[in-house]
């Protein structure tokens, strides 16, 4: 017998709230060499409950599920049961989802256009005790370390988070909400929420108003200010 064939399987439980895809998943992997699934799961708080009850090794673990999403079961997964390693299984590579997850605890990090032999490459990387990161996430995370930090203000004004605070000083500096988008990494989307929150909290009504209002608050300065 060789190692290959001695080697056991890695238990896999399944994480997903959508039917139709969580069963392709469990379908796919049921025809992959070194993968058993053992359980699946509709949400993150099913996910912890298998976990509970099957100690499985790895958890394929989507991100957008409702009641629990990804990342609070990923956190509870990894302190209440450090047993068993995540992989991140999503649709989004944006950096709101993928450091907040990473941060919880998760070891690796799919989209779900990744093909099978990049799923059973990623769970043994992350039971081998590597990262199972798919090629765009590693650039995204190396292009994140080589980034300079656009640092915010010591205390944001009005009750502005971090994101909010740094999506007002790129309104202030010109850039579209598409512009904003790509400079940060995220859907045009999140960055819409982003504004009508910043908007809501500092009472602005429009672009304008925006940019006087960081540039009154000194999150942003007139080229030559400060030069003497």
């Amino acid at each position: 017998m060789t190692e290959e064939e001695g080697k056991k399987p890695a238990r896999v439980v399944v994480a997903d709230d959508q039917t139709v895809v969580r069963e392709g998943i469990v379908m796919l992997l049921g025809l992959l060499p070194g993968v058993e699934v053992v359980g699946a799961a509709a949400d993150g708080f099913e996910a912890v409950e298998l976990v509970g009850k099957l100690a499985p090794d790895v958890v394929l673990m989507d991100l957008r599920m409702p009641r629990c999403d990804g990342v609070e079961a990923t956190r509870r997964i990894r302190t209440e049961y450090p047993g068993t390693q995540v992989v991140v299984l999503t649709t989004y590579a944006d950096d709101e989802s993928l450091f907040p997850a990473l941060r919880a605890g998760a070891r690796g990090y799919l989209t779900k256009d990744a093909g099978g032999d990049e799923i059973v490459r990623a769970v043994e990387s992350v039971l081998s005790g590597e990262a199972g990161l798919s090629p765009r996430v590693q650039r995204r995370l190396l292009e994140r370390l080589s980034e300079p930090r656009r640092e915010p203000p010591a205390q944001a004004p009005d009750g502005l988070t971090a994101r909010e605070t740094e999506v007002l000083v790129l309104i202030a500096e010109g850039l579209t909400n598409q512009e904003i988008a790509r400079r940060l990494h995220v859907s045009t989307a999140t960055v819409k929420t982003h504004i009508n929150n910043l908007f809501a909290k500092t009472g602005l009504k429009d672009r304008a108003q925006a940019v006087r209002y960081a540039y009154g608050k000194g999150l942003v300065r007139l080229p030559g200010d400060g030069v003497t």
